[in-house]
């Protein structure tokens, strides 16, 4: 899977805490960033509750001045995690990285009583905030440390279109504003006449007035004709100035986006399978699904055509990626840039959810194509495999009190057997 390529600046990581390592942590550290800079791709800390786990991993973090990923086995400890790494790191960027549903009913289907379960979800919207603030961050600075659930493992758009699709804008240049329109909705963003709220847009006269998905401020664009005459920074409630800026970027709404062109591109071969399907579905007697799956994907492609999305768009993003049947899916972990440093925390617990995600996924929508409310291509929006996840890392340090058999080499993974480090704490 590519990753994306940015001329990134070097932001330097600073640690502000009142304590210095002390015990056995300074001899940890060192042995653990050795290590890495020797190029062994696993290490393991093993270490009780209270020995200081995570403050050795914030000093690994400032060594190693890399871009992290921390793995929390549940969004609690991932909270905890995120607001601590917030005060080690004060001046750079930390985030936080979980699903963003407080309620998900996926759609499924069950035959022997023959009930069709709708997709239902209700999003949390600060949580949609932070994980759109983290696909930014990791496209924009190097000085990034993303605190994620195995949230972090699930389909996510391809990082080249999100970033292709952001808008930049600079004081003094010319814009059209009906294009600067059109963009915005390309990029999934609402237009709305009254206030503004994350992902919406409006239009006053000569102002352009748009609120991030990611943040909590929004941005006023003035233009004396087609040049633009300030970018304002504003508060979105009272509508106060709070910042005059040179240039701003806008990135997409929504975390799964796709350019128009790709959309177009991939609805002749949509079509081609669906032909192939129904008619499979027919020779085998399966004459209800066959008709049900033809009109709701002819449905679907009348709004790829028309808007350029549809209701689970996810569902065709090997259409649009030009992926091979099995191939996986991006993930915000195609989102950082290849020397990335990853920590598993609790790795004992963490781990074994890693694959599990998978067998669950592919089992249920595995039922929606047998009887004709998805097509095939369904099966190549999912989670990763465990062997697929381990692929995209860089190196890795696993963080226990107890650690398994895996973290400490006893069990070697496939396809490869790797080098793995412990270091024993004292309380």
């Amino acid at each position: 899977m590519s990753k994306v390529k940015l001329a990134q600046q070097q932001n330097e990581f600073r640690l502000v805490s009142d304590y210095m390592p002390a015990g056995d942590q300074p001899k940890v550290i060192e042995e653990i960033f050795d290590s890495i800079n020797s190029g062994r791709k696993e290490q393991t800390i093993k270490g009780v509750t209270g020995c200081g786990k995570t403050f050795i991993m914030a000093n690994l973090i400032k060594k190693l001045n890399k871009p992290a990923l921390i793995l929390a086995h549940n969004k609690t400890l991932a909270a905890q995690l995120a607001e601590e790494f917030s005060r080690f790191f004060p001046d750079n960027a930390v985030h936080y990285f979980v699903s963003y549903y407080d309620y998900f009913q996926p759609e499924s289907y069950i035959p022997k009583s023959d009930t069709y379960i709708e997709k239902q979800t209700q999003i949390n919207e600060d949580i949609e905030k932070l994980r759109n603030a983290s696909t930014q961050s990791l496209l924009t600075r190097r000085d990034t440390i993303i605190v994620a659930s195995v949230s972090c493992i699930y389909g996510l758009g391809n990082p080249d279109d999100y970033n292709d699709l952001k808008i930049t804008v600079k004081k003094g240049y010319e814009y059209r504003i009906d294009k600067l329109i059109r963009r915005l909705v390309d990029m999934q963003f609402d237009r709305t006449p009254l206030h503004l709220k994350r992902g919406f847009f409006r239009v006053k006269a000569q102002m352009l007035e748009v609120m991030p998905s990611g943040e909590d401020h929004a941005y006023r664009l003035s233009f004396w004709g087609d040049e633009l005459e300030s970018i304002q920074m504003i508060d979105p409630i009272t509508m106060d100035v709070l910042a005059e800026l040179d240039e701003y970027t806008i990135f997409p709404s929504k975390q799964y986006v796709t350019t128009r062109d790709k959309v177009k591109n991939a609805i002749p071969k949509i079509e081609e399978d669906l032909i192939k399907r129904v008619e499979h579905l027919k020779d085998i007697g399966l004459l209800l699904p066959a008709e049900r799956l033809k009109q709701r994907t002819q449905s679907d492609i009348e709004m790829l055509e028309t808007l350029g999305y549809c209701s689970g768009i996810e569902n065709y993003s090997s259409y649009f990626d030009g992926r091979e049947e099995g191939q996986a899916p991006s993930t915000l972990i195609d989102y950082f840039p290849d020397d990335f440093i990853a920590f598993i925390d609790e790795s004992h617990i963490t781990l074994p959810q890693i694959g599990a995600m998978y067998v669950g996924d592919r089992s249920r929508k595995s039922t929606l194509i047998e009887f004709g409310f998805r097509m095939p291509s369904a099966l190549n929006n999912r989670p990763l495999k465990k062997d697929e996840f381990f692929e995209r890392l860089n190196q890795t340090v696993y963080v226990s009190a107890t650690p398994g058999d895996f973290e400490l080499g006893i069990i070697k993974p496939e396809p490869e057997p790797k080098v793995k480090r412990v270091k024993k704490l004292k309380e």
